[in-house]
Protein backbone atom coordinates (compact mmCIF):
# COMPACT_ATOMS: atom_id res chain seq x y z
CA UNK A 1 0.00 0.00 0.00
CA UNK A 2 1.49 3.32 -0.99
CA UNK A 3 0.63 6.48 0.77
CA UNK A 4 0.85 9.91 -0.72
CA UNK A 5 2.50 12.66 1.30
CA UNK A 6 0.14 15.00 3.04
CA UNK A 7 0.72 18.64 2.23
CA UNK A 8 1.59 20.63 5.30
CA UNK A 9 -0.42 23.77 5.80
CA UNK A 10 0.65 27.12 7.14
CA UNK A 11 -1.33 29.71 9.07
CA UNK A 12 -1.02 33.47 8.92
CA UNK A 13 -2.88 36.27 10.68
CA UNK A 14 -3.37 39.50 8.74
CA UNK A 15 -5.03 42.82 9.59
CA UNK A 16 -5.90 45.49 7.05
CA UNK A 17 -9.16 47.17 7.98
CA UNK A 18 -12.58 45.60 8.28
CA UNK A 19 -12.20 41.84 8.28
CA UNK A 20 -15.32 41.26 6.14
CA UNK A 21 -13.73 42.60 2.96
CA UNK A 22 -10.40 40.88 3.52
CA UNK A 23 -12.10 37.54 4.01
CA UNK A 24 -14.27 38.07 0.94
CA UNK A 25 -11.21 38.52 -1.28
CA UNK A 26 -8.98 35.86 0.29
CA UNK A 27 -11.53 33.03 0.39
CA UNK A 28 -11.30 32.60 -3.40
CA UNK A 29 -7.50 32.73 -3.75
CA UNK A 30 -6.01 29.45 -5.03
CA UNK A 31 -4.19 27.73 -2.19
CA UNK A 32 -6.25 29.33 0.58
CA UNK A 33 -7.83 26.43 2.43
CA UNK A 34 -9.69 28.21 5.23
CA UNK A 35 -10.39 31.69 6.54
CA UNK A 36 -11.71 32.81 9.89
CA UNK A 37 -12.22 36.39 11.03
CA UNK A 38 -11.36 37.49 14.53
CA UNK A 39 -9.23 39.66 16.75
CA UNK A 40 -5.44 39.75 17.23
CA UNK A 41 -2.76 41.95 18.71
CA UNK A 42 -4.48 43.14 21.87
CA UNK A 43 -4.37 42.74 25.63
CA UNK A 44 -7.94 41.69 26.50
CA UNK A 45 -8.46 37.96 26.83
CA UNK A 46 -11.26 36.65 24.58
CA UNK A 47 -12.49 40.06 23.42
CA UNK A 48 -15.93 40.61 21.93
CA UNK A 49 -16.75 42.69 18.88
CA UNK A 50 -18.22 45.46 21.04
CA UNK A 51 -15.00 45.62 23.07
CA UNK A 52 -12.74 45.61 19.99
CA UNK A 53 -14.76 48.22 18.10
CA UNK A 54 -14.39 50.60 21.05
CA UNK A 55 -10.66 50.67 20.34
CA UNK A 56 -9.86 49.99 23.99
CA UNK A 57 -8.52 46.41 23.75
CA UNK A 58 -5.56 46.97 21.43
CA UNK A 59 -6.88 44.30 19.05
CA UNK A 60 -7.12 44.63 15.29
CA UNK A 61 -9.88 43.11 13.21
CA UNK A 62 -7.92 40.29 11.61
CA UNK A 63 -8.22 37.25 9.43
CA UNK A 64 -6.61 33.92 10.17
CA UNK A 65 -5.68 32.27 6.90
CA UNK A 66 -4.79 28.60 6.49
CA UNK A 67 -3.00 28.03 3.19
CA UNK A 68 -1.11 25.40 1.24
CA UNK A 69 2.45 26.70 0.77
CA UNK A 70 2.87 24.31 -2.17
CA UNK A 71 0.22 26.37 -4.02
CA UNK A 72 0.77 29.88 -2.62
CA UNK A 73 3.81 30.97 -0.64
CA UNK A 74 3.61 33.34 2.29
CA UNK A 75 5.51 35.92 0.21
CA UNK A 76 2.93 35.61 -2.60
CA UNK A 77 0.06 35.88 -0.12
CA UNK A 78 1.51 39.14 1.15
CA UNK A 79 2.80 40.71 -2.06
CA UNK A 80 0.09 39.65 -4.51
CA UNK A 81 -2.91 39.86 -2.18
CA UNK A 82 -2.46 41.47 1.26
CA UNK A 83 -0.53 44.55 0.14
CA UNK A 84 -2.93 45.03 -2.80
CA UNK A 85 -6.26 44.66 -0.96
CA UNK A 86 -5.80 47.56 1.44
CA UNK A 87 -3.84 50.81 1.72
CA UNK A 88 -0.75 50.01 3.81
CA UNK A 89 0.11 53.72 4.10
CA UNK A 90 -3.03 54.59 6.10
CA UNK A 91 -2.30 54.66 9.80
CA UNK A 92 -5.18 53.16 11.79
CA UNK A 93 -7.67 53.61 8.97
CA UNK A 94 -9.17 51.91 5.91
CA UNK A 95 -11.96 53.59 4.00
CA UNK A 96 -14.49 55.02 6.45
CA UNK A 97 -13.22 52.81 9.29
CA UNK A 98 -10.96 54.60 11.75
CA UNK A 99 -9.14 53.45 14.86
CA UNK A 100 -6.33 51.12 15.88
CA UNK A 101 -8.68 48.17 15.37
CA UNK A 102 -8.41 48.87 11.61
CA UNK A 103 -4.61 49.10 11.44
CA UNK A 104 -2.43 47.31 8.92
CA UNK A 105 -0.52 44.45 10.56
CA UNK A 106 1.05 41.09 9.87
CA UNK A 107 1.02 38.86 12.95
CA UNK A 108 3.75 36.31 12.24
CA UNK A 109 3.51 32.73 13.43
CA UNK A 110 7.20 31.82 12.95
CA UNK A 111 10.65 33.34 12.60
CA UNK A 112 10.51 32.49 8.88
CA UNK A 113 7.23 34.39 8.46
CA UNK A 114 8.78 37.37 10.24
CA UNK A 115 11.77 37.32 7.87
CA UNK A 116 9.59 37.00 4.76
CA UNK A 117 7.15 39.70 5.94
CA UNK A 118 10.01 42.17 6.46
CA UNK A 119 11.47 41.39 3.03
CA UNK A 120 8.11 41.78 1.29
CA UNK A 121 7.31 45.00 3.17
CA UNK A 122 10.70 46.42 2.10
CA UNK A 123 10.05 45.46 -1.54
CA UNK A 124 6.60 47.05 -1.46
CA UNK A 125 8.05 50.21 0.12
CA UNK A 126 10.89 50.39 -2.43
CA UNK A 127 8.48 49.99 -5.33
CA UNK A 128 7.11 53.48 -4.68
CA UNK A 129 3.66 52.42 -5.89
CA UNK A 130 1.98 53.67 -2.73
CA UNK A 131 3.55 57.14 -2.72
CA UNK A 132 4.07 57.15 1.03
CA UNK A 133 5.65 55.17 3.84
CA UNK A 134 4.29 51.70 4.55
CA UNK A 135 2.92 51.71 8.12
CA UNK A 136 2.13 47.97 8.31
CA UNK A 137 3.22 46.55 11.66
CA UNK A 138 5.01 43.21 11.76
CA UNK A 139 4.55 41.57 15.15
CA UNK A 140 4.68 38.07 16.61
CA UNK A 141 1.23 36.52 16.66
CA UNK A 142 -0.28 36.22 20.08
CA UNK A 143 -3.66 34.70 20.78
CA UNK A 144 -6.23 34.88 17.99
CA UNK A 145 -9.85 35.11 19.12
CA UNK A 146 -12.45 33.97 16.62
CA UNK A 147 -15.08 36.65 16.00
CA UNK A 148 -18.73 36.00 16.65
CA UNK A 149 -20.46 33.66 14.17
CA UNK A 150 -22.42 36.46 12.48
CA UNK A 151 -19.09 37.96 11.30
CA UNK A 152 -17.89 34.74 9.65
CA UNK A 153 -18.43 34.77 5.86
CA UNK A 154 -20.38 38.00 6.36
CA UNK A 155 -20.35 39.16 2.74
CA UNK A 156 -21.50 35.72 1.57
CA UNK A 157 -24.45 35.95 3.95
CA UNK A 158 -25.04 39.63 3.07
CA UNK A 159 -24.15 40.21 -0.61
CA UNK A 160 -23.59 43.87 -1.31
CA UNK A 161 -22.69 44.57 2.34
CA UNK A 162 -20.06 47.12 3.31
CA UNK A 163 -16.48 46.60 2.18
CA UNK A 164 -13.69 49.05 1.47
CA UNK A 165 -11.45 46.32 0.06
CA UNK A 166 -10.55 45.78 -3.57
CA UNK A 167 -7.42 44.68 -5.41
CA UNK A 168 -5.28 47.55 -6.60
CA UNK A 169 -3.09 47.01 -9.63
Amino acid sequence: MSSSPVNATETSILAGGCFWGMEDILRSVPGILDTEVGYAGGQTEAPTYDQVRSGSTGHAESIQVVFDPQVISFAQLLEEWFFRMHDPTSLNRQGNDRGTQYRSAIFTTSAEQDRVAREVKARVAESGRWGGPIVTQILPAGPFTKAEDYHQDYLVKHPGGYSCHYLRS
